[in-house]
């Protein structure tokens, strides 16, 4: 099957100002990034807060252009189409929902009028079709029509955010990207707009990538996870094996963090903050908190191995293997005291 979206070696670096006037920084917020997303699949993104997660997200859409590398929609070079062509094709192939629905959309206007500005500025159809089409999509979503005319401070936070995935999909996109689309939710909502998510992608043949803090949801809307870790992809695994056989440490770190009811364990523990994406550690980034590290961590990034199972990669010297178990490892880290090349 053809990728719908493919990155290659896709770098975001910013410049960032520093304590002088007339000097800044760069940070390195996407290094190196290979990734493709296939029609109609959900890939799950994870990583600690700064990571580069919604770097990536923007990239995959559009909105953000790489410093360096490429990426691909349908086939073409979407950096390399002339402006008019890149935002057609961005604004009718592409979708994004954004974390906080009360800042992602305009106050001021109703949502009839939120959901027809895409069909409108895509010129989709009669006036008439427009109407029908924003009748469509508050249906799709659960949105009763009595809403249309109202505006979103007065919507509760649950159906702003269906609002804000209406407009997402108001003009039948191949790619959904969702950004942390229920951390400002309250907790008694978030598991009507994931449900929602998981069926519009199933009835509508979507290919979702999911942002998120909650690595066991992303688990669970997953067909595949990639881990993230200070602007590094540094594993891609089948979401029905990354709990227990993820080979990157950092993977294991992660979901190891959320407690399991019916085996509960104490979380791997990593040893100092994240590094800064200023100024990243040379070789393996994970190095300064890995127990696993040794020089030849420090001296080289790792290159992606292919583990046993098809779809299954990961950048480490000395990776997990696939039969040791979270308790293993949670006994491991908490054995082994920080050494010098770990600064």
């Amino acid at each position: 099957m053809n990728a719908l979206v493919e990155l290659s070696d896709a770098h975001v670096v910013h410049k960032a100002r520093s304590g002088g006037l007339f000097t800044r920084d760069r940070v390195y917020a996407l290094t190196g990034a290979d990734l493709t997303i296939a029609p109609g699949e959900t890939v799950g993104v994870v990583g600690e807060s700064g990571c580069g997660k919604s770097t990536l997200a923007k990239v995959l859409v559009g909105v953000e252009r790489p410093t360096v590398g490429t990426v691909t929609f349908r086939g073409r070079d979407l950096w390399s189409m002339p402006p008019a062509e890149r935002r057609v094709t961005v604004g009718a192939g592409t979708g994004m929902i954004f974390q906080d629905p009360s800042t992602a959309l305009n106050r001021r206007l109703t949502i009839r009028q939120i959901l027809r500005d895409p069909l409108d500025v895509h010129r989709r159809g009669t006036p008439a079709e427009r109407e029908d089409r924003v009748r469509e999509l508050m249906s799709l979503v659960g949105l009763p029509p009595v809403l249309a005319d109202g505006l979103p401070g007065q919507l509760s936070g649950g159906q702003r955010q269906r609002v804000a995935i209406a407009r997402a999909l108001a003009l039948d996109p191949d790619l959904v990207v969702a950004d942390e689309p229920t951390s400002a939710l309250d907790v008694s909502v978030r598991a009507q707009i994931l449900n929602l998510l998981l069926d519009l992608k199933e009835r509508l043949g979507l290919a979702l990538v999911f942002v998120s803090h909650d690595i066991q949801t992303v688990r669970r809307m997953s067909d595949r996870v990639i881990t993230m870790y200070l602007g590094r992809i540094v594993e891609e695994c089948p979401a029905d094996r990354v709990t227990d056989s993820a080979r990157h440490p950092y993977t294991r770190a992660l979901f190891s963090a959320t407690p399991g009811l019916l085996d509960p364990i104490d979380p791997i523990p990593l040893v100092g903050p994240v590094p800064s994406a200023t100024r990243p550690p040379s070789g393996c980034p994970f190095r300064t908190r890995c127990w696993k590290a040794t020089e030849e961590c420090a001296d080289t990034m790792p290159v992606f191995t292919a583990a046993s199972t098809p779809g299954h990669r990961f950048r480490c010297h000395h990776p997990v293997q696939e039969d040791e178990s979270t308790r293993d490892l949670v006994t491991q880290a908490a054995s082994v005291p920080p050494e010098p090349h770990r600064t």
